[in-house]
């Protein structure tokens, strides 16, 4: 067995995965800024009490559609377990608060759904609530549980030589912070890269979950994390994230339209397209992304979010749980009108950190890429939580709060 801590909340969202520097997408999309050394970067809150809870307007006044309300309660049952049975870093996840909003929820009924939300929670400001939303889908592609012609691109399960290591176990200056790699003359060494796995480096081990038809779909199915194998007898195999070899990400987008390959808009369908039309240099620029991802099979529903249940289309959210708890409520009102209303927070994202940053789910299939590829939403965000909890908050809170 791999000595593997699962740390899900790497995968990126999509507007990760065509980040430019100083560049817009469609429709507004902000692109990933360029990294700043250490030194540069100012450090920001460490969870929701530090960045500042205020009280938000009734929740009749944020207009929630009735169809989102009828998701996301659906989908806060599913979460409501782990609600009650964790803590995350936003210091708001006491049972005692969530206790009754989840026992109220199980026989509570669909139709009177906003009903429920405006009964059971309060609407809370976290800092100053100008969110940022955009959207990730999982995506379907040909594949194969066996090798044959024209499945001949492998998809690997966690090897067993992976190791990660919690570096807070050794230092609380290094609290929350994790590396990867393997043991190679009693030395900890980084993993193999993309290129040395898509070279071979893995192969004859019997690591092979399935296989893919083609090399670009797959990429993009690792940076979404999960998605659909379609088999060639029509059936259908899910894969979910399942480890990563701990190289950086580096998104190749940036890279493209930084040597001219690609002008504006930068989306990925045309990173895909020029991708397929120059194969050879399209490899070579795929593995200046030295991350690779590992899947397993999901069985049963699916895809799982971060809480090891399955996420809701157009009900889950991706959130930092260092501001959001994780199964909370989030009400959205931003310039898209796909992302307003209600959502669940059930996943974590590499991308997605500080309050107010979301990433929307938006199920599988080519309109659910669609609105995910294009998805980049500013307005304002509300965290629904069980009424009661804020003034017990506000009470916890650290001096000068």
């Amino acid at each position: 067995m791999p000595f593997v801590i699962s740390l899900r909340g790497f995968i990126l969202p999509l507007a990760a995965v065509l980040a430019l520097a100083g560049c817009t997408m469609p429709g507004g999309r902000q692109t990933a800024p360029t990294k700043a050394k250490s030194s540069q970067v100012p450090a920001g809150p460490e969870n929701a009490l530090a960045a500042g809870l205020g009280a938000g307007p009734a929740f009749a006044e944020l207009k929630v559609p009735a169809e989102s309300a009828v998701r996301a309660l659906a989908a806060f049952r599913i979460s409501c377990p782990s609600l009650l049975t964790r803590t995350d870093g936003s210091l708001l996840t006491r049972p005692v608060d969530w206790g009754p909003a989840c026992a109220a929820a199980a026989n509570w009924p669909d139709g009177k759904a906003l009903q429920y939300f405006a009964d059971q929670f309060e609407t809370v400001i976290v800092g100053d609530g100008k969110a940022f939303a955009t959207g990730y889908y999982e995506p379907r592609i040909a594949g194969s549980r066996t090798r044959m012609a024209g499945f001949e691109v492998p998809i690997y399960g966690v090897p067993g030589d992976l190791v990660e290591v919690d570096l807070g176990l050794f230092s609380s200056s290094l609290a929350g912070r994790r590396i990867r790699g393997r043991v190679e003359a009693q030395k900890l060494v980084p993993y193999h890269d993309r290129a040395a796995i898509e070279e071979g480096v893995l192969s004859g081990r019997g690591l092979e979950i399935g296989w893919a038809a083609d090399a670009v779909d797959l990429f993009f199915l690792q940076i979404q994390g999960s998605g659909q194998l379609m088999l060639p007898d029509g059936s259908v195999m899910r894969i979910g994230y399942a480890s990563q070899n701990g190289r950086d990400y580096v998104a190749i987008g940036g890279l493209l339209r930084e040597r001219g390959l690609l002008k504006s808009p930068v989306t990925m369908q045309a990173i895909a397209a020029w991708l397929r039309a120059n194969p050879e240099q399209g490899r070579a620029v795929m593995r200046e992304n030295k991350s690779y991802v590992f899947f397993n099979e999901i069985k049963g529903a699916g895809p799982l979010g971060a809480l090891g249940k399955p996420v809701t289309a157009r009900g889950t959210v991706a959130a930092d749980p260092k501001f959001v708890p994780l199964g909370a409520p989030i009400v959205l009102a931003a310039d898209r009108p796909e992302a307003n209303g209600l959502w669940i927070a059930q996943d974590t994202g590499g991308a997605i950190k500080g309050a107010n940053r979301f990433d929307t789910f938006w199920g599988a299939g080519d309109e659910a890429a669609g609105i995910a590829g294009g998805m980049a939403a500013r307005g304002h965000a509300w965290l629904l939580l069980p009424k009661g909890t804020l003034a017990r908050a506000r009470g916890n809170a650290p001096a000068g709060q």
